[in-house]
Formats: C-alpha cells, sequence, structure tokens
C-alpha cells in the first residue's frame, strides 16, 4: 500500500523507522549501515522531512541526531497509517476481543524500533489468559497481515522486569485498557 503511494523506498524507511516508534532517534552514519543505502539518499530524505517540520535534529558531539517531531500535527496520522499497513490494528481488534484480562499490548523487537520484517514480536501483559484462543487468533491475523507473529504472555511484575531491561526504542505500547 505504503510503496503505491510513496514511490521513494529510502522516505518509506525513514518513516517507518521514526513515525512507528517516536522514541526512535538516529544519525546518518547509523542509518547508512542499517538502510544499506547512500548516505546522499537518506540524507536528501532527512534534509526533506527537517525542512518541512516532521524531524526535529540535535548535535551529539560529531553527530547530527534526528528524530520524530511529535508535535507536529501531522504525525498522529502517519503514525496511523503506518500501524494500518502493518496491519497492528488488525491484530489488536482480532486479539484483544474475548482473550482475558488483557492489560496491555506492546510491540517488541526489530518493529519496535522501526525496521521492516516478516516477523512481529508482540508482548501481551496480563493475567488469567486463554493461550489456546490466542494461538487461534494469532493464526488467523498472520493470515490477515502476510506476517510471522510471534507472541508472548507476561504478567504485569514480569512486564516491569522486561521494561527496565530495554531501551524505551525497544518497545513500543499498541494498546492498553483505558
Amino acid at each position: 500500500m505504503l510503496d503505491a503511494l510513496i514511490t521513494s523506498k529510502t522516505r518509506i524507511k525513514l518513516l517507518m523507522k521514526f513515525f512507528l516508534n517516536s522514541s526512535s532517534e538516529s544519525y546518518l552514519r547509523n542509518l547508512e549501515d542499517e538502510f544499506g543505502e547512500s548516505t546522499n539518499a537518506i540524507r536528501i530524505e532527512l534534509n526533506k522531512f527537517e525542512k518541512a517540520g516532521l524531524l526535529n535534529s540535535r548535535s551529539a558531539g560529531n553527530k547530527k541526531m534526528f528524530r520524530a517531531n511529535t508535535q507536529h500535527p501531522l504525525f498522529p496520522n502517519i503514525h496511523n497509517l503506518l500501524r494500518k499497513h502493518f496491519g497492528f490494528d488488525q491484530i489488536i481488534d482480532k486479539v484483544v476481543k474475548n482473550l482475558g484480562d488483557i492489560e496491555q499490548v506492546f510491540l517488541v523487537g526489530k518493529f519496535a524500533r522501526g525496521i521492516d520484517t516478516d516477523i512481529i514480536d508482540l508482548i501481551f501483559m496480563g493475567e488469567g489468559v486463554n493461550k489456546n484462543y490466542l494461538s487461534e487468533l494469532v493464526e488467523k491475523s498472520e493470515e490477515l497481515i502476510s506476517r510471522k507473529i510471534r507472541y508472548m504472555v507476561f504478567s504485569a511484575s514480569e512486564m516491569q522486569k522486561y521494561l527496565k531491561l530495554h531501551a524505551s526504542t525497544d518497545f513500543l505500547l499498541l494498546w492498553g485498557k483505558e
């Protein structure tokens, strides 16, 4: 879907990197290694995004660090478009309903860091989760989004331990009880 709207592969990768997880931050050379593309192509897109106000930058030593501007009026729309593109809205809708006492659902791993992959890693936090039903629903969701889904179920205390051990860019809250 995004490929039809946005023809630049570099631009799509940058949108994923910075707008899927707003706490994601990076610099040019790191993006070059991560994307496997030339610094010039990446620099051009970073400059366009920064000029449009979609990215903020700051100096860290001799590096210019980039991060999504979450205050930009289009940030929520871009974030939601990416979530829909990767099927996260379908995963949550299909899996959370009638599952048990789910408190939160987190995206973890490469996708949480804005790196496209065929495997989506999720953590469900809650008590009394029907794991057989969860397995069934994940299987159906995998067919809908054409990606593999790996998941773990944590209690609240297990989740707190996980969060303490990982950087804020390693996880992304997808859903939480209101």
